[in-house]
């Protein structure tokens, strides 16, 4: 028996090691990128093993630190610190020993080694929260540093979902009774506003057994909170529970229907206090302004302008905006904290605010402020003082010995290498971690190194970080001319325009694909890839050829003339309907002209309105670096007209 036993061991390891021979063998005729990426798929399914093998197929390429940064992970989580401490003398500095320390130190914070931990967090350079959190609670274990627990408290009235590691520290908050019935409250009200349901029942049961909120009152007023205020009882304001209740259902309701939820209030308001009058205003302010609802200027004067959060702060001056009451947009930013009011969006529309009342060398002083900036505002405020919106001179390219130092960084070496697989996120993390403190001529000598590997996102985005030395022509790249232009002249599009669409889509990856599965240089979604190709008679398109440049290009720019011509043929709409869809873009339009600067400012979707912004910007670089001549951001912002019985009928996209 034992002898057979024995057999069949002998002959197990036989098999596993012709197994392991056979995989190292298919290995050696893979290429590194594909090893790489089976050495993160090894990884994420805990395969140390295989991982091992691929590793060493792997030794003394540049993704060898990388999978063995992953070998280290698999270790410590299984509480191991085998070959850690040589990883992090060796790679000293790097971003991948940073990852590793940031790993090790979550694991010691589970582990409760707060000694060992204390002594390793100072080497840490960008902890994330949760390590953060850890070493909060170090400093309460060992110092008896209660300071820790004020540093903690105001993750509680943040929305974020806090990672495992602040949660005693909430705990400690609660039992100490350094958190309120009135703070728990607070948190509730944040995350309803944010529509975090299941969050705020988890809170709700944190309140005092006299202040508890009813859990299926709480399912009423998330469910249904027209029907829910509609049955309560006269005396729904005698218990606080009643009154949070009933103040919640009104929140809830102002999402979709805030000038039903201000009705609403009207007939009970005087049940409530003072603050909590304040805070419902401002939350249907809030919700009305990101309608467009005129009324919202007037809701906003019912609120308190100490007790809103910038969101709505912000929201105030641009219902204001919105309706141009030009006095209500000064007195808006004027009630906004310091560090608000002095971002280029409101230095630049505090300075149309006074010039519309007439104080015009008060609005030129704020101008001055701004003017000549690259961004959407600078070049506003460029238009405002008659300044022609040009480049600046062009830095002396890279010389032969700054571009040696760069390529001869391993981290930017590792970074690219990554950056040319599928884990593109990570390479850009890895990119980024290099480019810190760096000056403008090393700025500018990784940008072109990256523009000459074809990795056009991190040379625009590097050359974008210089201070005083400049070049435009990697700030904004143009590859692929040949091939655009003459798509764009096929569809008279304005090439600096697609350009400029194309530079915040994709910035030049061929293969980008957005978390929703937009594709290629223009992002396209196969469904309207497809619904492209029939309207142009592309009867052989295939869904795999949306990322070839050629067919990414032709589809994008038809579906963008297209849009273009559905929406008055106005570029500020058209740039807004290509990213959050014509319907939307044709809503956001008001009962009377409206500059595009406004329009583009009172779009209620914050990444649709960064993005328009930045289009329209990109645009008139382009089109300088293209003509060669100044521009003007106002002139190609224009003015979308209201809506009318000449509109054409609205796309349908699939």
């Amino acid at each position: 028996m034992f002898a057979r036993l024995y057999t069949m061991i002998r002959l197990a390891s036989a098999s596993a090691l012709m197994t392991v021979a056979t995989v190292a063998v298919a290995m050696g005729s893979v290429d590194p990128e594909t090893r790489f990426l089976d050495a993160r798929d090894a990884f994420r399914a805990g395969e140390r093993v295989r991982l091992a093998h691929i590793a060493e197929s792997l030794r003394g390429s540049e993704f060898a630190p990388w999978v063995e940064h992953w070998q280290l992970r698999l270790r410590i989580e299984e509480d191991s610190v085998e070959g850690v401490r040589e990883f992090l003398d060796r790679e000293a500095g790097s971003y991948l020993a940073e990852k590793v320390r940031g790993e090790w130190l979550r694991q010691l914070g589970k582990r409760q080694d707060w000694e060992t931990f204390q002594r390793e967090y100072p080497s840490l350079v960008q902890p994330d929260q949760e390590v953060s959190c850890y070493a909060m609670q170090a400093r309460l274990v060992r110092q008896q540093d209660l300071t820790a627990l004020d540093e903690a408290r105001p993750l509680w009235f943040s929305v974020l979902d806090l990672p495992d590691g602040c949660q005693p520290l909430m705990d400690r908050l609660l039992a100490d009774g350094r958190l309120t019935a009135d703070d728990i409250g607070a948190r509730v009200r944040r995350l309803l506003e944010m529509k975090k349901v299941g969050a705020v029942k988890t809170v709700t049961r944190l309140l005092p057994a006299a202040q508890a909120i009813d859990g299926r009152k709480l399912d009423a007023v998330i469910d249904n909170p027209a029907r829910y205020l509609a049955r309560q009882p006269a005396n729904f304001a005698t218990t606080r529970a009643g009154r949070e209740l009933a103040l919640l259902a009104i929140v809830r309701m102002s999402r979709n229907e805030p000038a039903v939820a201000a009705s609403q209030w009207r007939g009970i308001e005087s049940h409530f206090s003072e603050a909590d009058r304040a805070y419902a205003w401002g939350q249907i302010a809030w919700q009305g302004a990101l309608a467009h609802l005129p009324e919202a200027v007037g809701w906003y004067a019912l609120a308190d302008s100490t007790r809103l959060s910038d969101e709505q702060l912000a929201w105030q001056a641009r219902a204001a905006l919105r309706v141009q009451d030009w006095p209500a947009v000064a007195k808006a930013i004027g009630d906004m904290p310091p560090k608000l009011a002095s971002q280029p969006d409101w230095i630049y529309w505090l300075g149309r605010s006074l010039a519309a009342q007439g104080r015009r060398e008060e609005a030129k002083a704020l101008y001055q402020k701004i003017n000549g900036r690259p961004n959407f505002y600078g070049n506003l405020a460029d238009d405002e003082l008659a300044i022609p919106i040009a480049i600046p001179p062009r830095a002396a390219a890279p010389t032969t010995e700054e571009l040696a130092a760069v390529e001869a960084n391993p981290g930017l070496r590792r970074a690219l290498a990554v950056l040319k697989t599928d884990l593109r996120i990570e390479g850009v993390r890895e990119w980024a971690w290099y480019l810190r403190g760096m000056d403008d001529r090393q700025l500018l000598a990784a940008a072109e190194l990256a523009r000459r590997q074809g990795v056009f996102d991190r040379a625009i985005s590097t050359a974008d970080r210089t201070v005083v030395q400049h070049d435009y022509n990697l700030r904004y790249l143009a590859p692929f001319r040949e091939q655009v232009g003459a798509k764009a002249r096929e569809v008279s599009l304005d090439d600096a325009w697609v350009y400029g669409l194309m530079r915040q889509e994709s910035r030049f990856v061929t293969d980008a694909r957005s978390a929703v599965g937009a594709k290629g240089l223009m992002q396209l979604m196969p469904s309207t890839a497809r619904w492209v190709a029939r309207k142009i008679g592309l009867a052989d398109f295939h869904p795999s050829q949306v990322t070839d440049t050629d067919m990414n290009v032709t589809l994008g720019t038809s579906y963008l003339k297209m849009v273009l011509e559905a929406l008055d043929n106005q570029p500020v709409l058209a740039s807004a309907a290509y990213n959050a869809g014509p319907n939307r873009a044709r809503k956001w339009r008001a009962e009377r002209p409206l500059e595009g600067a406004i329009y583009a400012e009172t779009i209620p979707f914050n990444e649709t309105r960064d993005y328009v912004k930045k289009v329209m910007s990109n645009a008139v670089y382009y089109s300088i670096l293209f003509d060669h001549k100044p521009q003007s951001l106002k002139a190609r912002l224009g003015v979308i007209r209201p809506p009318g019985a000449g509109d054409e009928p609205a796309i349908e996209l699939p």
